[in-house]
């Protein structure tokens, strides 16, 4: 049974060269500056906190494309996409009001605890080697519940779920928007899910080791088919392609556009394809659209319509790599 994934990240379309960004962070309700408050763009390195007067000052480059979020516990998260025409700017966070906790979570669902985290833990992380590493350190922060008529596994979290990943020694920041497991009785079917996260590069003495299972997950992921498709080098990067069973030229099914002026291409992909890296690594790849954006980066947009199968569909955050990885190798 093949299981694909969507996973959503906030991103933008714009492209500009190395810039910064600075603003004030204060309370809605008293004008009052908010210390400590998390500045960082999503699903990157990339990331900064306010100073006693609320004051930040947080540096990109063109690499970024994903939005810059303000996220501090027990205010409403803000989300900026035009951070490159700003700065010097003043933002005001809400409180937050979770009517979800409200509810009560722990009655009889039919699903234990134990078996509803074992079943999050499984498609959240992955049951990858690395996903077998992750260890999610403030468990008692998530909260589940399963629905037994319509077969979904929720979850969601007020607090950012922290994964600390041995294999590739990144510690992840993930703050949930939506996480949900649709099952039949032979398992799941599908995982969608929806956030934010921030990495924090734990391999500070750049052991080699470590090194090494980055590049191995890397090579053969999302993140690196889609910066080979954008580069046309699908064929060197050891990728090759199937249509019912028979070996194909990938030009002939994903149609690519010259780059336009931000920096982005236009894909469109004509019918199904099975991926195969270096032979032996299967996935598959289909979309809900006619066309679809990439960059040179490894993002790819509207996400949820372009749909991955097979090992690329079972890549979880236990196999998720920054943004900014590996950009230094123009890869």
């Amino acid at each position: 049974m093949t299981k694909y994934l969507v996973f959503c990240l906030f991103l933008i379309n714009t492209l500009i060269h190395g810039q910064s960004f600075s603003g004030k962070i204060l309370d809605e309700a008293t004008n009052k500056p908010l210390a400590y408050v998390s500045v960082y763009f999503d699903n990157s390195t990339i990331g900064t906190v306010t100073n006693d007067k609320g004051e930040f000052s947080i540096e990109f480059t063109d690499a970024v494309k994903s939005a810059l979020v303000v996220s501090y516990l027990g205010y409403e998260k803000v989300f900026i996409n035009d951070y490159r025409s700003k700065s010097n700017t003043t933002i005001f966070l809400k409180e937050s009001i979770n009517q979800l906790d409200t509810v009560v979570i722990e009655a009889d669902d039919g699903m234990t605890r134990a078996a509803k985290m074992r079943l999050f833990k499984n498609e959240f992380l992955g049951k990858s080697k690395n996903g077998k590493s992750c260890k999610i350190l403030n468990e008692k922060d998530i909260k589940l519940r399963y629905n037994k008529q319509h077969g979904t596994l929720t979850a969601w979290s007020n607090k950012p779920i922290v994964v600390k990943n041995k294999n590739l020694l990144y510690e992840i920041s993930f703050e949930i928007v939506d996480f949900e497991i649709e099952m039949d009785k032979w398992g799941p079917l599908s995982v969608t899910y929806t956030g934010t996260s921030f990495y924090k590069d734990l391999n500070t003495k750049q052991k080699k080791q470590i090194e090494t299972n980055r590049v191995n997950t890397y090579e053969g992921s999302i993140q690196h088919f889609v910066r080979a498709l954008y580069y046309m080098r699908l064929k060197e990067e050891g990728y090759v392609f199937g249509v019912k069973r028979f070996v194909v030229d990938p030009y002939e099914y994903l149609i690519i556009s010259d780059e336009d002026d931000k920096g982005l291409k236009t894909v469109a992909l004509k019918e199904k394809l099975d991926i195969y890296y270096k032979t032996d690594i299967v996935s598959i790849m289909h979309t809900t659209v006619d066309e679809f954006k990439i960059d040179k980066y490894g993002n790819y947009s509207p996400i949820p319509q372009v749909i991955f199968g097979g090992n690329m569909g079972r890549q979880r955050i236990g196999d998720a790599l920054p943004i900014d990885y590996n950009l230094e190798e123009g890869k």
